[in-house]
């Protein structure tokens, strides 16, 4: 049956992306067989395109209450999508300049709604049966070398290949997401390549700077000595929470600080980050909208209330090589609950832990096998919130009549086909999904193609 349903979504749906996708898989093979030896200059411009497809369902679920406007919906449900990338770079004396334009297509489970850590980053809070073009990324990249060792740049998608000082500041402004730069992770980041729930993708707490799309437009500085780079950015935030279009003045902003710190440990390599945030923009306290709610005999709705306020927060972003095919991450973040999710998701507190282990133990090198979970929760004032009948970005069953902490289990096996074509199987287990003990657990099973040159 799950196959049936799968090819009925690829015909009906995805044949653009099926077919794009095709196309990157035939050319790779072709150029792997080939691949150029590393240039002695650096690269004036380059070009690299890559297509993902996902597919995402879970069967029907056990639920005392009926679904609200913004449930995760109980019935058996499969939803996909599809996007197709390319990235360009060009070098213009000291300055590289980046464009990716992109085709998107298809909708998460529920339309993105119902789960806090939603369940895949593939899917955004926007989007559409038909494909549709846009353009998530066109920013400028310059780099000033400090002395220290000469090292190389490793060419790739958004990278130029070159030469640059071990110590250096690099600066990149334009359009791009925060998490381009900070919350990085080599073992859970990459919803193409490594985990696909948002809150091992990310720290759950770090509400972003981002509109629909998950971009935004800033600025950022990074200062790289030795073992340690220091890194500071100023992002437009959405013109109110959620929303498609960003704030085009600055009146409303988020600035971010993170600081990085590398090692080794027992002789293998690790890196420490810790960061914060806080968002100067017009946003709603839980309580105003409790308040207001109780005095008009209404639910409460942030909208009605929303004001210039500060939301701070942080967290800490911990990765550990243990041996060379085995690694592992743990994050930690949270951030003030009392004013609503702004541009991320409806998560004031989160830890996530996970293993990222190799296959060449069983003579699969690039292959991966990927195990991690996360746990997070809301504030009393968002509890009382959403226990009203309030709506949030992602949840809004209409009520909350047992409040527990939401949490995730992933496990995904990425099977490398080809050089640049990998296969992904995921499964995810959603315990208390958007934080309601009366609905779930929901089990959830995922198919990830991916091709990329």
């Amino acid at each position: 049956m799950l196959g049936y349903r799968l090819g009925l979504v690829l015909e009906r749906r995805t044949a653009f992306a099926a077919a794009a996708l095709l196309a990157i898989a035939s050319v790779v093979p072709a150029m792997a067989d080939d691949e150029p030896a590393p240039a002695a200059e650096p690269e004036a411009y380059s070009l690299h395109i890559q297509g993902t497809y996902t597919t995402q369902g879970h069967p029907k679920f056990s639920s005392a209450i009926a679904d609200g406007a913004q449930s995760m919906k109980a019935q058996r449900q499969m939803a996909e999508t599809g996007d197709i990338t390319l990235f360009a770079g060009l070098r213009i004396g000291g300055l590289e300049v980046y464009i990716n334009p992109e085709m998107d297509q298809g909708f998460g489970p529920s339309g993105t709604y119902g789960v806090a850590a939603y369940t895949t980053g593939e899917a955004y809070k926007v989007g559409q049966y038909s494909p549709y073009a846009r353009l998530p990324r066109l920013f400028g990249r310059t780099v000033i070398d400090l002395g220290g060792e000469r090292q190389a740049v490793e060419a790739g998608a958004n990278q130029l290949g070159g030469f640059h000082d071990a110590n250096s500041v690099t600066i990149t402004f334009g359009k791009f997401s925060v998490v381009d730069i900070f919350d990085t992770n080599t073992y859970a980041h990459d919803p193409k390549a490594d985990f696909m729930n948002w809150g091992l993708v990310d720290m759950g707490a770090f509400d972003y700077a981002a509109e629909s799309w998950g971009f935004t437009y800033g600025g950022a500085a990074e200062w790289t000595q030795s073992w340690w780079t220091l890194r500071q950015g100023v992002f437009s935030i959405s013109r109110k929470p959620n929303d498609k279009y960003l704030d085009p003045d600055f009146r409303q902003f988020q600035a971010v600080s993170e600081a990085e710190e590398r090692h080794e440990l027992f002789g293998q390599p690790g890196k420490v980050k810790a960061l914060f945030f806080v968002v100067s923009g017009h946003m709603g306290s839980y309580t105003d909208a409790a308040r207001l709610g109780r005095a008009t005999g209404n639910a409460p709705d942030t909208g009605l209330v929303r004001r210039n306020q500060l939301k701070p927060g942080g967290g800490l972003n911990i990765e550990q090589q243990i041996v060379p095919d085995l690694g592992a991450f743990l994050k930690a973040s949270l951030n003030d609950g009392t004013k609503e999710e702004l541009d991320f998701t409806e998560i004031n507190q989160s830890l996530a832990a996970g293993l990222s282990l190799k296959g060449s133990r069983w003579g699969r090198p690039d292959d991966t096998i990927g195990l991690g979970a996360e746990i997070s929760g809301i504030s009393n004032q968002a509890r009382a919130y959403f226990a009203a009948g309030g709506m949030g970005g992602l949840l809004g069953d209409g009520q909350l009549p047992r409040y527990q902490p939401e949490q995730i289990l992933e496990a995904y096996y990425k099977l490398s086909l080809y050089p640049g074509i990998p296969l992904t199987l995921d499964y995810q287990r959603v315990t208390n999904p958007g934080y309601d003990a009366v609905r779930g657990p929901i089990d959830f099973y995922a198919f990830r193609f991916h091709a990329e040159y």
